[in-house]
């Protein structure tokens, strides 16, 4: 069973983690013998943690209750808050997770924070354009790893940018292999294009598969 852990802060950034949660959690087009997969919110301590659209999000657990192995997920949102220094904690842990073989996720302001770690620096990644990092964070120095895309995949690293939600959860569902290939690209198409087409196929993929 998959682990996801995602981390949540003040200021978190709403639409950037919908489509790939609502997938993990609900299962709804998972392939008949896909992994299990348990989605748990974590943060600093257990106190409540409001995003950017306002709501109000009690942490299931904390940090130090991680358990770190190659079926642990780390997800890291965007939010206004991660140069607060409390936050090194979870960015430490996510060098643990990438030493350990375990997924790392981060888009739009969480790949500033892996960038200002190092954790970035000879690895292909993506950000907020180029010159983002450079900007935003003091110490980073992976400007040749730099990719120019919305969300970059390098094995157990994958970094987007604020507007490469869609792929960046496309992505990560493939690395989990809990959609079908054939559901992935349906869901991926319609979600992309908004036609109808892409919609039956998806529901035809379902069909198939029972």
């Amino acid at each position: 069973m998959f682990t996801v852990y995602i981390y949540v802060l003040d200021t978190l950034a709403d639409w950037e983690l919908g489509y790939v949660t609502a997938e993990l959690n609900s299962g709804r087009f998972f392939k008949k013998d896909a992994p299990e997969v348990s989605v748990k919110t974590v943060a600093i301590s257990k106190e409540p943690v409001k995003t950017m659209g306002g709501l109000t999000i009690v942490p299931d657990r904390s940090i130090r209750d991680i358990e770190v192995d190659e079926k642990s997920v780390l997800l890291l949102p965007g939010a206004n808050t991660w140069d607060d220094p409390k936050h090194s904690a979870i960015i430490k842990k996510a060098g643990e997770f990438l030493s350990a073989d375990a997924m790392v996720c981060a888009i739009c302001g969480a790949t500033a924070a892996l960038a200002n770690a190092g954790l970035l620096d000879r690895r292909p990644h993506t950000s907020n354009g180029a010159g983002y990092l450079e900007m935003v964070s003091p110490a980073y120095k992976g400007q040749e790893f730099f990719v120019d895309a919305p969300s970059v995949a390098d094995h157990n690293l994958i970094t987007a940018s604020s507007t490469g939600a869609l792929l960046w959860a496309k992505q990560i569902m493939e690395r989990l292999d809990v959609f079908r290939h054939s559901t992935l690209e349906a869901w991926y198409a319609y979600f992309c294009t908004g036609e109808a087409q892409h919609f039956f196929t998806l529901m035809q993929t379902l069909s198939e598969s029972k």
